[in-house]
């Protein structure tokens, strides 16, 4: 993580804006203030930004819809500011790509300590293919229509996968022959929903492998690496829709 990383926060409250601002600017952050969609845009197009933080009760576009604006056209990690009765928006935040929420009122020092370890965790993460949406991806003789999230095995019959699992098969696909931490594949997958839920990604895999992968001993998608994590091994091609 880059000490002098620039933080976008996006709240229509003035108070908080500036509050915010001065502390992070006080920690060696580079700070960028929007008060909704339409500065938060402006501030996209004019300024590189490494991550936003992003309120999600605003009047006109809320902070899911620009949740959802963010995930469909960067790659910048998301932490989301809730109110603390609406879990609902938080699990939809999630959902939508979001990487960690925290609820109002909040004490800066932990907004602080949220945004330095989701910068950590993205600079750790290995790049990936450029976005697949519009792809049918094959591997083994299977398929994955990446736009409607549909698995087709070899014998073309459709295979049900959970919204975890597919996750976890695009995070495989999007980093073929990488080997990747159970972290890494935390947050590529679950982010803080993972904590939400209390799953272990070990337990995803091991769904995915039943429907996918039977054979751990002898893998032809899914490897185990010892003191590592996982790698997929198989090889994948890119066709469009």
């Amino acid at each position: 993580m880059n000490a002098s990383s620039t933080i976008l926060v996006v709240d229509d409250h003035r108070d908080i804006r500036d509050l915010v601002g001065r502390y992070l600017q006080e920690h060696g952050l580079r700070v960028l203030l929007a008060d909704g969609g339409d500065a938060m845009k402006r501030q996209l197009r004019d300024h590189t930004v490494d991550l936003v933080v992003l309120d999600i009760m605003m009047p006109g576009d809320d902070g899911l819809t620009l949740c959802r604006y963010l995930r469909e056209h960067t790659e910048l990690p998301v932490i989301l500011l809730t109110a603390m009765s609406e879990e609902t928006d938080r699990i939809v935040g999630l959902e939508m790509g979001a990487d960690d929420y925290l609820t109002k009122p909040f004490n800066p020092r932990e907004l602080l300590a949220r945004i330095r370890a989701v910068l950590r965790r993205a600079s750790a993460l290995p790049p990936q293919r450029s976005s697949m949406a519009g792809q049918c991806l094959h591997f083994e003789g299977w398929q994955l229509n990446v736009d409607r999230h549909q698995l087709t095995d070899p014998d073309g019959v459709e295979v049900s996968l959970s919204t975890a699992e597919y996750k976890l098969l695009l995070a495989f696909l999007e980093h073929a022959g990488r080997v990747l931490s159970r972290d890494q594949l935390m947050d590529l997958t679950l982010g803080r929903e993972a904590d939400a839920f209390d799953r272990s990604i070990d337990n995803h895999v091991s769904r995915l492998r039943r429907k996918m992968d039977p054979d751990p001993r002898h893998p032809r998608l899914i490897k185990t690496i010892w003191g590592g994590g996982y790698q997929w091994i198989a090889d994948v091609e890119e066709a469009p829709l």
